[in-house]
C-alpha cells in the first residue's frame, strides 16, 4: 500500500472533497449518478472463486461456535438427537434452495445484491431492503466479535494463567469485566486488518479455517470420548414431546436454522459475483446441508460425552478448552492452539456472513465516498463499539429475539428475488439499467408496488408472532392458529412471497422490464421485448408493445 504524503494527509485532513473516490471510468450508470469499481460489475481479472473455493466459503462459513452449539436448542425443548440431526439437514436444505437461486444471480450478472434488488423492488425501494441488510449485518458483526473474544481469553489464560486473576475495575451496568473488555479490544483490533482484505484475496483465510477449525473440533471430540470412556448417554435421551406440539417443536426448530441463514439468502450475490462461472456455485446446495449438520454432529457427540466427566453437557465448546488449561504445560498448549481455531473460525464467519455485506450495502448508499475497504472499516466501527455488543449479549434478551425474528422480513425478500429472476424476468435483465434512476426499472416513483404487496402479504399474520417472542405471554396474547403460522416465519413468507409476487407481475405486467435477452453495457443492440399474451395493466405511461423495439437502458422509459 503507497504511503500518502504529508500533503495528502493534510488535504485528508482539511477536506472532504479529498475523501470522494474517483468515478469508474467507462461505467454503467448514467454520468449524473457516482458509482465506484466495488459497486460496478465485477471485472473479469476478479473473478476467481470456483467450485472449490465456494466449497471453502461454506466450510469457512458454517463451521463456528453458532453451528456447533445448535443442537442444545433443539435438545432443550423437548426433542432429541433423532430429531436434532434431520432438522439440521432440512433446515439447511430449505434454505439453500433460495442461496443457489439467488446465487445464480451474481455468478451470472456479477452484480452485487444491493444492485440486483434494482430489478425486483425498484430503484429506490431497494434502499429499504439495502439498509435492513446493512443494520442487521452490523449487529451481527458485533455480536459474533463479542461471542469471539472468549477464544481471546482462553488464548491469554494458557499463555499466562495469571491473566484469569485480573481485578474486575468496570460496574456491573457496563456488562463486561475488565478482562472481558481486554480480551474484547484484542479480538477487535486483530480482526480490523482480516476485515479489509479483498473478497478476492480471501482464498488463503479460507484454507486456513478449512485445516484449522475442523481439526480442532475432531480433537475435542476425541478427546472428550477418551475421557469419558464411550459417547455418553444422550443418544440414548428420547424425546419428551408428542403429538401437535411435537411437530409445531419440530418446525420450530427447523425454522430457527433456516432463520440463522436467511440474511445470506438475500444477498449471497455479494459474493457469488466473484465466480468464474455461472455453475461454480451450485455446489452449495449440498455442501451446505452436509457440512452444517457434521459440525452439529460433532457438538452432538462432544457435549454428550463432556457430561459424563462434568456433570453437565458443556455445548460451548470453550468450555471445554477452560478444562484443559488445568492439564498443566501441555494442556495450555493444546487450549491455546483449538482456542486459535476457533477464533479463526469466528473472524472467517464475520468476514464471509457480515463485514463483507455490511460493505457492499454501504458502497451502494454512498458510492461517492465509500467502496468495500472502507465500508468494512465503518462497519466494524459501528459494530464493535458504537453498538456496545456486549452489552446487547448480557442484558438485551429482547433484542436478541427481535434480531433472531428478523427472518420475517427476509424470507419475503428472498422470494421476491427469486420470483423476479427466474419466473418473472427468466433470467434476462438490463444490467445499465440496474444503475439507472430513471431506468427501465423505475416502476411507479421508484417503487415496484407488487414487491410492496408480496412483503406485506406475508409479513403482516407473522408480527403478532414475533411480537410474543421479543415481549413474552404476558405481554402479547394471540391465539394458537397465528403463533403456530409464526413457527416456520422464514419458509412461509418466502413461499408466500413466490406466489404472490409471480401471480401479480403475470396479471399486472411491467412491459418494459420483460426482455428476450440480457443487455450488457450500452453499446448493446436494441432487443425485442418479450411477448406475452396477457401484457394488460402494465405501468401508466408505458408504451411498449409486444413487439416493439427496446432501446437500451441510458435512454428514458416513455
Amino acid at each position: 500500500m503507497r504511503k500518502p504524503s504529508t500533503a495528502e494527509l493534510r488535504r485528508r485532513l482539511t477536506s472532504l472533497h479529498s475523501w470522494e473516490l474517483p468515478k469508474q471510468n467507462g461505467a454503467l450508470a448514467p454520468a449524473h449518478v457516482w458509482t465506484n469499481r466495488d459497486m460496478d460489475p465485477t471485472p473479469i481479472e476478479d473473478q476467481t472463486w470456483g467450485a472449490w473455493l465456494i466449497l471453502a466459503y461454506w466450510a469457512t462459513d458454517t463451521i463456528n461456535l453458532s453451528t456447533w452449539q445448535t443442537a442444545s436448542a433443539v435438545l432443550s425443548v423437548g426433542l432429541s438427537w433423532r430429531e436434532a440431526i434431520p432438522i439440521m439437514v432440512v433446515g439447511n436444505f430449505c434454505v439453500a434452495v433460495p442461496l443457489v437461486l439467488n446465487g445464480a444471480i451474481g455468478s451470472k450478472l456479477h452484480v452485487p445484491f444491493s444492485v440486483i434488488a434494482t430489478s425486483s423492488f425498484g430503484y429506490y425501494l431497494r434502499y429499504f431492503c439495502i439498509v435492513s441488510r446493512a443494520i442487521l449485518a452490523m449487529f451481527w458483526l458485533g455480536i459474533q466479535s463479542a461471542n469471539g473474544a472468549q477464544c481471546v481469553t482462553i488464548m491469554l489464560r494458557a499463555w499466562a494463567p495469571s491473566y484469569n486473576n485480573i481485578p474486575n475495575s468496570l460496574p456491573a451496568s457496563a456488562g463486561i469485566t475488565t478482562q472481558g473488555m481486554i480480551s474484547y479490544f484484542l479480538f477487535w483490533i486483530i480482526q480490523m486488518p482480516l476485515l479489509l482484505i479483498h473478497p478476492t484475496k480471501l482464498r488463503p483465510l479460507f484454507w486456513l479455517k478449512l485445516c484449522a477449525a475442523p481439526v480442532a473440533a475432531i480433537a475435542m471430540m476425541g478427546w472428550c470420548i477418551h475421557r469419558a470412556g464411550g459417547g455418553g448417554d444422550i443418544f440414548a435421551l428420547q424425546a419428551t414431546a408428542t403429538g401437535p406440539q411435537y411437530a409445531w417443536l419440530w418446525l420450530t426448530c427447523m425454522s430457527s436454522i433456516t432463520g440463522s441463514w436467511s440474511t445470506l439468502a438475500v444477498n449471497i450475490p455479494d459474493f457469488t459475483r466473484y465466480a468464474k462461472s455461472p455453475h461454480g456455485q451450485y455446489i452449495q446446495l449440498p455442501a451446505m446441508p452436509i457440512i452444517y449438520t457434521a459440525c452439529g454432529v460433532l457438538g452432538i457427540v462432544t457435549t454428550s460425552a463432556s457430561k459424563v466427566f462434568t456433570g453437565d453437557y458443556l455445548w460451548n465448546p470453550l468450555d471445554i478448552l477452560a478444562i484443559w488449561l488445568d492439564y498443566g504445560a501441555g494442556g495450555r498448549c493444546a487450549a491455546f492452539f483449538a482456542a486459535f481455531a476457533w477464533y479463526v473460525a469466528q473472524v472467517g464467519t464475520n468476514i464471509t456472513a457480515n463485514s463483507i455485506s455490511a460493505a457492499n450495502d454501504l458502497t451502494v448508499l454512498f458510492p461517492r465516498w465509500i467502496n468495500i475497504r472502507r465500508g468494512c472499516m465503518i462497519a466494524a466501527v459501528i459494530a464493535g463499539w458504537v453498538l456496545v455488543p456486549w452489552k446487547i449479549l448480557s442484558s438485551a434478551e429482547t433484542f436478541l429475539a427481535f434480531m433472531g425474528g428478523y427472518a420475517v422480513f427476509l424470507g419475503p425478500m428472498a422470494g421476491i428475488m427469486v420470483s423476479d429472476y427466474w419466473i418473472v424476468k427468466k433470467r434476462h435483465i438490463d444490467i445499465p439499467s440496474l444503475y439507472n434512476p430513471d431506468g427501465r426499472y423505475r416502476y411507479l416513483g421508484g417503487c415496484n408496488w407488487r414487491a410492496v404487496v408480496a412483503f406485506l402479504v406475508p409479513v403482516a399474520p407473522l408480527l403478532p408472532g414475533l411480537g410474543l417472542s421479543i415481549s413474552g405471554a404476558g405481554a402479547v396474547h394471540i391465539n394458537d392458529g397465528v403463533t403456530n403460522l409464526y413457527t416456520f416465519n422464514w419458509l412461509f413468507g418466502f413461499v408466500t412471497s413466490v406466489f404472490l409476487y409471480t401471480v401479480l407481475c403475470y396479471a399486472f405486467p411491467a412491459k418494459e422490464t420483460l426482455l428476450k435477452d440480457t443487455i450488457w453495457n450500452l453499446d448493446d443492440l436494441a432487443i425485442t421485448a418479450h411477448e406475452r399474451d396477457d401484457d394488460v395493466g402494465a405501468e401508466k405511461g408505458s408504451d411498449f408493445g409486444p413487439h416493439e423495439k427496446v432501446e437500451p437502458s441510458d435512454s428514458k422509459p416513455l
